[in-house]
């Protein structure tokens, strides 16, 4: 059965379900690819990434199965697209968001250095 055809689902088993065809960094990649041209050819794709055509073929069957990327055969050459041009904003938002996530760590490490630094016993020269 399809990922998003049962209606009577939870919409937070819809949405992970989503989330299922993001999770792995070969498809994020792929998607980012994507995001970049309106549609790039599984040539490029290949050159891009550095995988085998059968691993490349079985992430962009997953990109398919769950509804995050088209593809149309020309002549003996497959190109592919996002299905939705949302799926570009999600990635986008997931960057600010790392990006938002690893300042806040790094502005919490730095505080806590500061607290150390701050409380810890001097020690005189003898």
């Amino acid at each position: 059965m399809d990922e998003f055809s049962d209606f009577r689902a939870p919409l937070y088993e819809v949405k992970a379900n989503l989330f299922k065809g993001l999770a792995h960094p070969v498809r994020i990649r792929v998607l980012e690819l994507l995001s970049a041209a309106p549609e790039v050819s599984v040539t490029d794709m290949l050159a891009e990434t550095g995988l085998e055509a059968s691993h490349l073929s079985q992430h962009l069957s997953v990109l398919r199965r769950y509804h995050l990327v088209t593809g149309e055969r020309r002549a003996l050459q497959m190109f592919y697209s996002l299905a939705y041009p949302q799926v570009a904003e999600l990635l986008a938002v997931a960057r600010q968001l790392l990006h938002d996530m690893l300042n806040n760590t790094r502005e919490q490490l730095e505080h806590s250095t500061a607290n150390l630094s701050a409380t810890a016993p001097s020690v005189a020269p003898r």
